[in-house]
C-alpha cells in the first residue's frame, strides 16, 4: 500500500494536511505545487489498495484524473471546499466537500477531527481570508491577542508562499514548508523554533511594501482593479495584497492581474466580504479560471481578454 497526499500549497492545504498527518501519522509520497497548480490528480500514479488524500483542490477541475484512480482501485479521500460538480459516486470515494462561502477545507478537517488540532486550522483559516471564522474556532483555545495574531501572521505567510508562476518564485516550496511544520502540534511551537517563519515574515513585509506603492488601473466605490508587473515580488503577493484590500474595505471587489513572462495575467479576484459570492462564477466564465465563491482566480488570462474581463468584473458584485 502507498500512500498519496495531494494538497493545494496554500495555507488552507498545508494546514488542512498537517491536523491530518498529526492525526494520523504515515509516510506519503507528498504532491504539490504553486497555489495555482490544482490539477494535481494527474501527478498521481496508484493502484488497488493504495489510499489517496485530496485537499483543497477543485473536485471538477481532477474530475477525469480522479475517475482514472477510481477506476485502477485507489481508495480516495477527499476534502475540499472549491466548485466541485457533481461528485461521483463510488465505493472507493469519501468526501467532505463543502462550498459555504466563509469556511475552508481547514475547517473541514477540523470538524472530522473534533478540534484536535485546532491550532493549525486556526493558521489556515485565517491564511484563506476567512478571519471571522478563524475568531471562532480560536475561542475554546484561549489564546491571548499576541497568540492569536501571531497564528494570523503564520496564515498569512504560509499563503504568501504559496503563490508564483513556479516553485521557483516561491521562497520554500511547499512539500518542504509542509515538513518543516510537520514535527509542531503547536503552531506556535514551530513559530517559536523553526527560521521558516522570519524567513517568511521578512519576504512578506518586503513585497507589500512594493506592493503599497501600487495605484488602482480602475477604482470606484464598488470594485477596485489593479495591474502588477512581471516580477517575481508581484507574482508572489498577489493573493495576499488582494486579501489586504479585500479586509480594508468590505464593500469593495478586487482583482489582481499580475503579468507573466509568457504573456498574459495570472488573476486574483476577491468579492466583496460584505457578500462573499460570485468570484468563481465571474472566473469560470474563462479557459483557465475556477475558484470559491468568496475568492477565485484566473491561471492564464490572453492579453486580448482583458477588456473583456474588465468588462465582465466591474458588472459582477453589484
Amino acid at each position: 500500500m502507498v500512500y498519496f497526499d495531494v494538497f493545494n500549497g496554500d495555507a488552507d492545504g498545508i494546514c488542512a494536511l498537517q491536523q491530518l498527518r498529526l492525526a494520523e501519522p504515515v509516510e506519503s509520497r507528498l504532491v504539490t505545487g504553486v497555489k495555482r497548480d490544482i490539477s494535481l490528480l494527474k501527478r498521481v500514479v496508484a493502484g488497488k489498495g493504495d489510499q489517496v488524500t485530496v485537499l483543497d483542490i477543485s473536485l471538477d477541475k481532477n474530475r477525469a484524473d480522479l475517475q482514472r484512480l477510481l477506476d485502477q482501485g485507489a481508495q480516495v479521500r477527499y476534502y475540499d471546499h472549491h466548485f466541485a460538480g457533481d461528485i461521483p459516486h463510488h465505493d472507493h470515494l469519501w468526501t467532505s466537500i463543502d462550498q459555504t462561502s466563509d469556511q475552508g477545507t481547514c475547517f473541514l478537517v477540523d470538524a472530522a477531527l473534533g478540534g484536535r488540532f485546532r491550532g493549525w486550522a486556526v493558521a489556515g483559516t485565517f491564511g484563506d481570508n476567512f478571519d471571522a471564522t478563524a475568531q471562532r474556532l480560536a475561542e475554546p483555545l484561549n489564546l491571548d491577542d499576541e497568540q492569536l495574531g501571531l497564528l494570523r501572521e503564520l496564515g498569512i505567510v504560509i499563503n504568501y508562499n504559496a503563490y508564483g508562476a513556479a516553485e521557483e518564485d516561491l521562497h520554500i516550496r511547499p512539500a518542504d514548508l509542509f515538513r518543516r511544520l510537520h514535527p509542531h502540534s503547536d503552531p506556535l511551537g514551530f513559530i517559536a523554533e523553526d527560521a521558516a517563519f522570519e524567513q517568511l515574515r521578512e519576504g512578506y513585509a518586503g513585497d507589500m511594501e512594493k506592493a503599497q506603492a501600487l495605484q488602482p488601473e480602475y477604482r470606484s466605490d464598488t470594485h477596485a482593479l489593479y495591474l502588477l508587473p512581471c516580477e517575481p515580488w508581484a507574482r508572489r503577493v498577489s493573493g495576499v495584497f488582494a486579501n489586504q484590500l479585500a479586509q480594508g474595505a468590505p464593500e469593495c471587489a478586487h482583482a489582481m492581474l499580475t503579468r507573466l513572462p509568457e504573456g498574459g495575467f495570472v488573476v486574483s479576484v476577491r468579492a466583496p466580504l460584505a457578500r462573499p459570492s460570485g468570484a468563481d462564477d465571474l472566473c469560470r466564465q474563462f479557459a483557465t479560471g475556477g475558484g470559491r465563491k468568496a475568492a477565485a482566480g484566473i491561471n492564464a488570462l490572453p492579453d486580448d481578454m482583458l477588456d473583456a474581463f474588465s468588462a465582465k468584473f466591474t458588472a459582477a458584485f453589484l
